[in-house]
């Protein structure tokens, strides 16, 4: 029998592993729901519950008890919602207006959770970790303005802590603190009240709107759609959507009556295996996602402009000529294959260049993942290397060492491409090819990669323009022209799907303006939803924004100065790492991170240097700032 120093011994493949933990994820979700059908998938899309369709993230390669606890959480959370939350009724009460309604829905989610913690210890523990989480990536930790704290998870936390007695998470403190004294001012009895209708979801629903009412938000409720007669039938009805509250309750038990319920369900274990091993994020369609409910998800106001300085003055004429479009969108596929062949042609000889610098960031991101040891241990693998100790003196004890775990925290980055008319030429073909060796290399050590293009619809303003012209040319009107983001690849598309679209940046006439701030933003709030636990976002311009239509009728530094500002709101309040490589351009006056180049043929070796440095281990988060070069 293997034992403490005996190299024979087996060890348990991570993947393995983690299919055990992903049947057991499966067989408690639907033990909690009551639901035997409930289908449990994993992916990297955000968490949703679909009817009896799940969907839950996966987790990191060298996953942390963390982790683990924050993915259980998101499950328990997903599984109390098939159980106890029933979506006629809360359609039926749902206030009108949009403040309101996002109020009244995050109360209904901690309602749910809230039975779920209170009937057993671990849900809640778990939950808990969810929300630490939950509210550490959205960047509500350190929030310092009601304006950019949402209201809706401020209540949903304050309402958790009455109906379970458990404390706000830390990463949530400061956003109740900003809101606390407010509510309690206004709604103070409302919010006392819920806790007595905690298992009726109706009573509970007519108790928010309530509450509503007393936080100035009459106006936004609308009229109560639930007629008496609708009462009654409801009354007849179970809670869940097929099973009740109760029965809910009565099926997941107690926390020490899940492991036995699982082992005594083989049928249901074996459905699980299946389920849970072979589930992707095609598991949920994308009509499905459409009507998902997203539970574990917290966020900061929708509106991208809302965190801005208020100093700065941006706005936007009209949003309604913008489009965001995937590049298969803009060509057919015949010409994406012939222009995708035209850029091979053009860099046959770049890409050998690329190629290497690209090895030499593979090899060095590998070495992050080596394994590494612990020594001179009483039990564990026998070190041979130290056996010469016992030769020389038998009486010393034998030496054993033990792998320890590297944390290499899983990864997205995100490489956003100036499609501007200076880019044409030689730069957008360096770029591309760059951009597109890049991901592939990246794809190979298990870093989520999207590549993101900016620029305008048409040039000189297009039908924004015209709309404004029509209107009489009003003064001030911001920025005023139509804006075109295209993705090329997004994160979860593999490269050889992808490999195509990059040829799009060959064609004529799809390089115009560029607004650089907008696009940014863009990028960001992408990178932002993303579940990984590092983003990395990397900017390649060759110049300043220009837009000839918005310039001619506003300030000169104009789309600069507002660049500018969301620079600044990134670097300093947004987990997102921020670095930019200007060609030809000194963009070192605007990104902390940053290199400008004068040459496109430097941008492969910038990029590769840029990426490995933020990858090394001893460069921390502080040090950001990073190099500057500028020519």
């Amino acid at each position: 029998m293997a034992g403490p120093g005996d190299n024979t011994r087996g060890k348990p493949k991570a993947g393995a592993e983690a299919d055990v933990f992903k049947r057991a994820i499966t067989v408690c979700m639907r033990a909690i729901s009551g639901d035997g059908e409930l289908d449990v998938a994993f992916a990297k899309d955000k968490p949703a519950l679909a009817g009896n369709r799940a969907r839950l993230p996966e987790l990191p390669k060298k996953g942390s008890k963390t982790d683990v606890a924050v993915t259980r959480g998101i499950g328990d959370s997903l599984a109390l919602r098939r159980a106890c939350h029933d979506a006629r009724i809360h359609t039926r009460l749902a206030p009108e207006g949009k403040q309101a309604r996002a109020v009244y829905d995050a109360v209904e989610q901690a309602r749910v959770e809230a039975i779920g913690s209170r009937a057993m210890t671990g849900v809640a523990d778990n939950i808990g970790f969810m929300l630490e989480d939950r509210y550490a990536k959205a960047n509500l930790a350190d929030v310092r303005d009601q304006a950019d704290a949402p209201l809706e998870e401020a209540l949903a936390l304050m309402v958790r802590e009455k109906l379970t007695g458990r404390p706000a998470p830390k990463s949530g403190e400061k956003l109740v603190s900003l809101w606390r004294g407010w509510v309690e001012d206004k709604a103070g009895a409302d919010l006392d009240g819920l806790a007595t209708k905690l298992d009726d979801q109706q009573a509970f629903a007519r108790l928010v709107r309530d509450m509503l009412a007393s936080l100035d938000m009459a106006e936004e409720i609308g009229d109560d759609e639930l007629s008496d007669e609708n009462e009654d039938n409801d009354e007849e009805q179970p809670q869940g959507e097929e099973n009740s509250e109760e029965g809910g309750e009565d099926d997941s038990g107690s926390e020490d009556s899940q492991p036995e319920e699982a082992e005594s369900s083989e049928q249901e274990d074996q459905e699980g295996e299946t389920d849970a091993a072979d589930a992707t994020s095609d598991e949920l369609s994308d009509e499905d996602d459409a009507d998902a409910e997203t539970p574990g998800e917290a966020k900061r106001k929708n509106d991208p402009f809302a965190n801005l300085p208020r100093e700065i003055d941006y706005k936007v004429f009209t949003t309604a000529f913008d489009e965001t479009v995937g590049a298969d969108d803009l060509c057919e596929e015949e010409e994406l294959d012939r222009l995708r062949a035209f850029l091979d042609k053009q860099l046959a000889n770049l890409q050998g260049v690329v190629g290497r610098l690209a090895n030499r960031l593979q090899r060095r991101l590998m070495a992050q993942q080596n394994r590494s040891w612990d020594f001179d241990l009483e039990e564990g693998y026998l070190d041979p290397a130290r056996l010469v100790r016992v030769v020389i003196d038998p009486m010393q004890p034998l030496s054993f060492k033990q792998e320890r775990d590297t944390k290499f925290r899983d990864t997205v980055v995100t490489l956003v491409l100036d499609n501007s008319g200076s880019m044409r030429g030689r730069p957008i073909t360096v770029a591309a090819t760059c951009a597109d060796i890049l991901a592939r290399t990246l794809e190979r050590c298990g870093v989520s990669v999207e590549i993101l293009g900016f620029t305008t619809r048409a040039w000189k303003g297009g039908q924004a323009r015209e709309k404004w012209l029509k209107e009489g040319k009003p003064a001030g009107p911001g920025r005023l022209n139509d804006l075109r983001h295209i993705i090329y690849k997004s994160a979860d598309t593999p490269w050889r799907r992808a490999r195509r679209n990059l040829g799009l940046m060959m064609r004529e006439g799809l390089l115009k303006e560029n607004i650089d701030g907008e696009a940014l933003l863009w990028a960001h709030n992408r990178l932002i939803a993303r579940p990984e636990q590092r983003k990395i976002l990397m900017m390649i311009s060759d110049g300043a924004p220009v837009d000839d239509s918005t310039l001619s009728v506003n300030p000169g530094n104009y789309l600069e100065r507002h660049l500018r500002a969301v620079i600044d709101l990134i670097e300093m309040r947004s987990p997102v790492e921020l670095l930019a490589i200007g060609i030809g351009h000194d963009v070192t006056r605007y990104y902390r991170r940053a290199v400008t180049i004068v040459d496109a043929e430097e941008l492969a070796g910038a990029m590769t240097e840029q990426l490995a440095a933020l990858f090394e281990e001893e460069i921390s988060r502080g040090g950001r700032g990073g190099f500057r070069r500028a020519g």
